[in-house]
C-alpha cells in the first residue's frame, strides 16, 4: 500500500494540474508516439514563445485533475500515451504550432481538447489552426478598407478634373 507520504505528493500534482486547466484557455491532448528528444524539445521551445505549456503526465493524472474541474468530455481520449498542452493566452497560436508539429510528424496525433471551454474534436481543432491569425486578419482587413480610400481618392478626383474642365 502506498505511504501516506506519496498520496499527499499525488493529490498536490492532481490540485496543481487542476488549478492550471481551470485557468487554461487551451488544452489539447497528443499522442506523442514515435517523435525523438530533439522533436519535442524544439516543441516545447515552440510552444513557450507561442504561451504555452506542454507536458508528458499520466493519464490518470489528467483524468482526476479534469474531473475536479468538473469536466468528463475528455475521458474517452485518455488511453495510450498522452501528453497534455496547456495554455492561457490566446489559443489560435499554440493550436497552430501543435497542428504544424502533426503534420510533419506521420506519428504525432492530436487527440482532442478544450478551447474556451467547449470540448473539440481533432477535425475542430484543425480547422482552427488553419485560420489566419489575428494579425493576418487586421492586416486584410486594412488592405481592404486602404484600397475603398484610394478608389474614393481617384473618384473624387476625376470629379474635380471634370468640374475644372467645364
Amino acid at each position: 500500500m502506498a505511504s501516506e507520504q506519496v498520496i499527499k505528493q499525488k493529490e498536490e500534482l492532481v490540485n496543481a494540474l487542476a488549478e492550471k486547466l481551470k485557468n487554461a484557455k487551451v488544452i489539447i491532448l497528443t499522442d506523442y508516439r514515435g517523435i525523438s528528444v530533439a522533436d519535442v524539445t524544439k516543441l516545447r521551445s515552440d510552444l513557450r514563445n507561442a504561451s504555452a505549456e506542454y507536458k508528458v503526465i499520466k493519464n490518470n493524472v489528467i483524468k482526476r485533475a479534469l474531473d475536479m474541474n468538473g469536466e468528463t468530455g475528455l475521458d474517452e481520449l485518455l488511453s495510450g500515451p498522452t501528453a497534455i498542452l496547456m495554455g492561457e493566452g490566446d489559443y489560435l497560436e499554440p493550436a497552430k504550432v501543435i497542428y504544424n508539429f502533426a503534420k510533419n510528424n506521420e506519428f504525432y496525433k492530436i487527440k482532442g481538447g478544450i478551447i474556451d471551454g467547449k470540448v473539440m474534436t481533432t477535425e475542430e481543432i484543425i480547422t482552427l489552426a488553419k485560420l489566419p491569425s489575428k494579425q493576418e486578419l487586421l492586416s486584410k482587413l486594412a488592405g481592404c478598407l486602404l484600397a475603398n480610400i484610394s478608389k474614393l481618392a481617384v473618384a473624387l478626383d476625376q470629379v474635380r478634373a471634370q468640374k475644372e474642365a467645364e
